[in-house]
């Protein structure tokens, strides 16, 4: 592992912390003179459990204490807020069902959790795990801590991401850099030392499997692909264990206790306790004494390891699948990495070891590593790290001009640099051989209030109907700023790109001026991206339809259901250039239902063609 060279310049400055908000559990480093380190608690406890309990007196409580208090008032308790960040309720209407807390119906945009006679975001939640591990960070230097560098899984969105920054907010920290985790523990390793490879992060912990390869070039961290399991767990191994602890101690006692939260909750631990040390010793008891009554069982690794590999396995799923979209094979990954609680496991590790082929990196404690690594990148950013991965940001985001002249931001402002991104875009014409690629610079939703940088054609594509070609879009910002964009088709490997400097030109005022603005228009401007997206929305089904209507299905319909077509595209016509977009949706849903018997029309028509003379 890597050395860093530490800058001693500046003794007083204030300190730049590094977090793992997790789900299970979280965690706060720093990167000092020896390297970097996690911070302890005042009893001396690296892990503060990431969970939350409104109190009788209405105080809060974090970590160790709000996870005692779930077996006493599971209701006023809140844990994996994680999975709830930046979602609304109806994305997380099936996750809710598996919590004992419960969200405020009357809200049908923002998830609030009811915590007894309180509502609280998810953000707000997060808010009190960051504000306990800002104050475990200040205890320790004895002075105010306000900036942090905050991990988030890689395939977090912008919505979730930004949610991650209100929790620091709410809790007093400027988050100075949101990292993804993957990334950091490969940080953590010093992997970013090495000038070029690829490397799998394998994340087991105690609610979320993960797996993302990533490949390093000229110090980039760029992700290939990512995969994973969002109910996939050391939990689930604590569940089976538990399930069948209760099922041996309803055989025992002639008593079932399942529905006990406080027996279930302390045989949880028990069974936590021996899953734990069977990662060091052959054998151990499960032991529970409840009420004068005892229970034990022994369990040794063989058995265990039977019990487990179902699930083991499906941690292996995910991984070949992330390996085939990332396009590589287990030969050409140079480094494998174990993240997580739950790869302490013996059997997970022979696992991970037999399916990329290669030693995994065990070195570093595996629920510390994405901490540590954030420590790391605190330490870049506040000037210690004298070999740095990562020189600057990106003062305002980068995108392309999409249909309707709204922009796709692919790098956002602040982005660290050196930095990449990529995504796929599609045409909106039938039979179109040429794509223009706008490069744009701004905060604004609009291309015509962004800055312009460059313009350049991908040529000659084969003529496909509208939506089915494939053209991927690169960004790579290098070490010195230098913006390079690469277009590609990914049917016939044809490309082109173009250089540009983003921030040449452009004065710090400026910038400031236009992020500003951004700001004071946001509003303004996300209203007319909706009326657009709605209008670009409207063209497609418009276009269409009208081809449609030139197949014989058209004819298979009967006057009233023609008659009901046209009612319903002149009502979609008529309120087009209007500046109400959920009107123009409206209308949008009425064409989709009008058009429904002629698109089965049409299939069925599709499906007859090519079966035609086939015996079946």
């Amino acid at each position: 592992m890597s050395t860093f060279q530490i800058d001693f310049g500046e003794a007083n400055k204030t300190p730049i912390v590094g977090i793992d908000l997790g789900t299970t559990n979280s965690l706060v480093a720093f990167l000092d003179l020896t390297g970097p380190r996690i911070l302890p608690d005042a009893e001396g406890r690296n892990i503060v459990p990431s969970v939350v309990s409104l109190a009788a007196d209405g105080g809060m409580l974090v970590g160790e204490a709000a996870r005692d208090a779930l077996i006493t008032s599971p209701e006023r308790t809140v844990y994996s807020v994680k999975r709830l960040m930046g979602k609304g309720p109806s994305d997380v209407a099936d996750e809710l069902k598996l919590f004992p807390f419960r969200i405020d119906e009357t809200q049908d945009s923002v998830i609030r959790l009811k915590l007894g006679d309180r509502t609280l975001t998810p953000p707000e939640i997060s808010a009190q795990i960051l504000r306990q591990l800002k104050q475990q960070a200040e205890d320790h230097f004895g002075a105010p801590v306000t900036q942090a560098v905050i991990t988030v899984p890689a395939y977090f969105n912008d919505a979730q991401r930004q949610a991650t920054k209100d929790a620091g907010r709410i809790a007093g920290l400027d988050v100075l850099r949101l990292v993804n985790e993957p990334t950091a523990a490969a940080l953590a390793y010093g992997l970013d030392k090495r000038k070029q490879g690829i490397v799998a992060v394998y994340d087991f912990g105690g609610g979320t499997f993960d797996i993302s390869i990533l490949r390093l070039h000229d110090g980039i961290f760029e992700v290939l692909a990512t995969n994973g399991d969002t109910h996939l767990g050391g939990d689930d191994i604590d569940n089976l264990l538990l399930r069948i602890a209760l099922e041996d101690i309803a055989s025992e006692w002639g008593q079932d206790v399942s529905g006990n939260q406080e027996a279930v909750q302390l045989l949880r631990r028990a069974v936590i306790r021996a899953k734990e040390r069977l990662s060091f010793v052959p054998a151990v008891t499960i032991e529970l004494d409840y009420r004068g009554r005892q229970y034990a069982r022994e369990l040794d690794l063989a058995t265990f390891d039977r019990l487990i590999a179902p699930i083991v396995e499906r941690t292996l799923e995910p991984c070949r699948a992330c390996m085939k979209d990332a396009g590589v094979t287990p030969e050409r990954i140079d480094e494998v990495v174990m993240v997580g609680g739950s790869t302490r496991i013996p059997l997970v590790r022979a696992g991970v070891e037999k399916l990329f082929r290669a030693k995994p990196h065990t070195e570093l404690n595996p629920d510390e590593v994405v901490a540590l690594g954030a420590a790391v990148q605190a330490g870049i950013l506040a000037g210690d790290v004298e070999d740095q991965l990562l020189l600057d940001v990106t003062p305002l985001s980068l995108g392309i001009e999409t249909m309707g002249g709204l922009v796709s931001r692919l790098i956002h402002r602040n982005s660290t640099i050196p930095a990449s991104a990529v995504e796929q875009f599609t045409t909106a014409v039938d039979g179109q051989k040429n794509v223009l690629i706008h490069v744009v610079q701004g905060e604004r939703e609009l291309v015509k209030d962004c800055r312009s940088l460059a313009r350049f054609d991908l040529k000659d594509l084969p003529p496909m109907p509208a939506g089915m070609a494939r053209i991927e879009v690169r960004f790579l910002i290098d070490a010195n700023g230098i913006l390079n964009v690469t277009a590609r088709d990914v049917r016939t490997g044809a490309e082109q790109s173009v250089e540009v400097k983003p921030s040449y030109g452009l004065s710090d005022d400026q910038v400031e001026a236009m992020i500003l603005e951004s700001f004071e228009r946001a509003e303004e401007d996300i209203r007319e991206r909706q009326v657009r997206e709605a209008r670009v929305e409207a063209d497609s089904i418009l276009t269409a339809t009208e081809k449609a209507k030139k197949d014989d299905a058209w004819m298979d319909l009967s006057d009233a259901e023609r008659a009901l077509v046209d009612r319903a595209v002149n009502e979609l016509l008529v309120v087009y250039h209007s500046e109400d977009y959920v009107l123009i949706r409206e209308k949008i849903e009425a064409v989709n239902e009008a058009t429904m018997k002629l698109a089965e029309n049409m299939m069925n028509t599709a499906v007859r063609s090519a079966l035609k003379g086939t015996k079946i």
